[in-house]
């Protein structure tokens, strides 16, 4: 899985952007290399779904054109004041008084005066877009430093293992993910494979991904019970934890010498194993996510793969895709593709996959972490 980084000098609180390129040159490349229509289409769309909640939208769905989009505009400007620092929202409320009453006439005895305030409000505006944009390009300048040293923590392809393949992806929504992918060689030849996906988006979920992948290495090495490695998980991230924040995890340990592969599913889809002329077989669930309940009981189950066989185990930013129409990925269509799946190798397999994925988002921006553990026990020679 490519993962190159590439240092870039980190700017102080108080130093100022480095000059930017002149405005027509900009525009030019705006121009020349954004889909204008598809773009807005999507920033309008990702407003619907970030500020409406689900009442909302089946509110709005019920009232007309001309209705709606007038109940909408009202609706996005609460919403926007709402969210702004309380100075912040006391200037924009001036911009917009004077925006619509800056042209009015005002008639004082026998004098009538005509100001024209409007360009106050267009500056008040400007203003508040500057400090909001000074705010963003700081918490950016934090966010890539998360990213990169995310990105450090996860590792960048398997270890070797002979008679094996294994291939390991995640591709984050934002700068910075929940999903958890990692390779833990054990003692006696045997590999431990682990995706998680830690519930909610952004730093929050990250931060929570980075302490269940420090506490696994920790405690995975501590013994054969997948089910005391489960309670042991789940006992730390339930006293450690956030309120509502949970995890799930599909854990794998692999024993190359016999083919088998000891697995734990906490709560996580259940991955597909692959075999020639067979249906995709499930590896479900048999335990709640990680952190959600104290004293969870955990199990494990075995599953021995003959060569040639192959296992998918992905996160829900895979099912869970959804198109412009609305319409998630779902099991199903991944289920399709095993047959041209199974005589490829899992690089190959993983990679289509993903364009899979992709064509079927057709532009639609991806809402959640998508990751993906692709093994294979590969034909004897």
């Amino acid at each position: 899985m490519g993962r190159g980084l590439t240092a870039r000098p980190r700017r102080g609180n108080d130093a100022p952007p480095s000059r930017a390129p002149s405005l027509r040159r900009l525009l030019v490349e705006d121009l020349r290399q954004a889909d204008v229509r598809g773009t807005v289409r999507r920033d309008l769309r990702g407003l619907y779904f970030f500020y409406l909640d689900d009442e909302q939208r089946a509110r709005l769905a019920r009232y007309g054109r001309v209705r709606r989009a007038l109940w909408m505009l009202g609706m996005l400007l609460r919403q926007l004041l709402a969210r702004i620092t309380p100075v912040r929202r006391l200037i924009l409320v001036v911009a917009l008084v004077l925006a619509v009453q800056g042209g009015t006439d005002i008639v004082l005895g026998s004098v009538n005066i005509s100001p024209d305030l409007r360009l106050y409000a267009f500056v008040l505006v400007l203003f508040v877009l500057m400090l909001e944009l000074k705010d963003k390009l700081l918490a950016h300048d934090e966010i890539e430093v998360a990213r990169q040293v995310q990105r450090a923590l996860l590792p960048r392809t398997a270890p070797p293992l002979d008679g094996w393949s294994i291939w390991l992806s995640s591709r984050p929504a934002n700068d910075v993910g929940g999903d958890l992918v990692d390779a833990l060689p054990l003692s006696g030849g045997r590999l431990g494979l682990a995706l998680g996906d830690v519930s909610g988006k952004g730093m929050g979920a990250a931060l929570l991904m980075a302490k269940l992948q420090a506490t696994l290495r920790a405690v995975a090495t501590g013994g054969d019970d997948l089910g005391l490695l489960g309670a042991r998980l789940n006992g730390i991230l339930h006293r450690d934890g956030i309120d509502n924040r949970f995890a799930t995890l599909f854990y794998a340990e692999l024993r190359p010498a016999v083919g088998e592969i000891r697995w734990l599913n906490a709560g996580h889809n259940p991955p597909l194993v692959l075999r020639a002329a067979r249906p995709p077989a499930e590896l479900g669930a048999s335990a709640p996510p990680l952190g959600m309940l104290p004293g969870t009981v955990y199990g494990s189950d075995t599953v021995h793969l003959e060569p040639g066989d192959m296992v998918v185990i992905y996160s829900d930013g895979l099912t869970e895709a959804t198109n412009p129409r609305e319409e998630e990925f779902g099991l199903e269509r991944l289920r399709q593709l095993a047959p041209r799946l199974r005589s490829l190798a899992p690089d190959a397999a993983g990679a289509l996959i993903l364009a899979e994925a992709d064509a079927f988002l057709a532009g639609e921006r991806a809402h959640d972490d998508l990751s993906l553990i692709l093994l294979r026990r590969e034909l004897e020679a």
